[in-house]
């Protein structure tokens, strides 16, 4: 009869140790997705926004390249790695979508990790990690 229990509750906790580092691993997990999925191109954007709003340079920065487009499992938390340059266009001008990159000595390009937070039914986006260096 003892034996039978303690058979009982070894596989009970073996069970729940093995459950468990299966959900925390799942949970810290980033998954690769498509670049053009909605709720990615939107942290894209605010990233990118947040960047320059953030910067203390004058001139504001745009988006070259997405180099990386990933997801955390079971989340809207997405891990996206982007190349920006600076560009001619200042903060306060109304429209900075197509400006064109400073050439030359002011020639300047970023390489950012960022993690997003997107909660889009509220329209609440927020950076948890941001990391940006020279290019």
């Amino acid at each position: 009869m003892q034996r039978t229990a303690m058979v009982w509750k070894v596989s009970l906790l073996v069970g729940l140790i093995v459950l468990g580092t299966h959900l925390w691993t799942i949970d810290k997990e980033f998954v690769d997705i498509t670049k053009d999925l909605d709720y990615f191109v939107a942290s894209v954007e605010f990233a990118v926004a947040q960047f320059n709003d953030n910067n203390p340079e004058e001139n504001t920065y745009r988006l070259l390249e997405v180099g990386r487009a990933q997801k955390k499992t079971w989340t809207m938390i997405f891990l996206i790695v982007l190349e920006m340059g600076r560009t001619i266009c200042k903060k306060h001008d109304k429209n900075t979508d197509n400006c064109p990159l400073l050439q030359g000595s002011g020639e300047k390009k970023v390489h950012c990790v960022f993690q997003v937070d997107a909660r889009p039914w509220f329209s609440q986006f927020s950076i948890l990690n941001s990391t940006c260096v020279p290019a």
